[in-house]
């Protein structure tokens, strides 16, 4: 059960993170957020918005390895919303 709240915060300490820096249009975009394995994971919702926001995301890649310096990478794969 730790493991499952450890997730869900995680989850949401990057979404507020993304929130404060990515624009308003790209962020609405964002359907999923999730550290696995010492990856950060970012859910775009099609394929469209996942290249836009890889194409953001090499400005934010310094400020993300400040938050949290364990991770060992950053992957934006797509997640339809339901």
């Amino acid at each position: 059960m730790k493991r499952v709240t450890d997730q869900v915060s995680r989850s949401r300490f990057w979404s507020g993170w993304l929130a404060a820096r990515l624009p308003p249009e790209l962020l609405s975009r964002v359907s999923g957020v999730a550290e696995r394995a010492g990856v950060l994971v970012i859910f775009a919702e099609s394929a469209a918005w996942s290249a836009r926001l890889r194409y953001a995301l090499p400005e934010l890649e310094r400020e993300i390895g400040s938050a949290d310096a364990a991770l060992s990478g950053i992957e934006v794969r797509v997640l339809p919303r339901a």
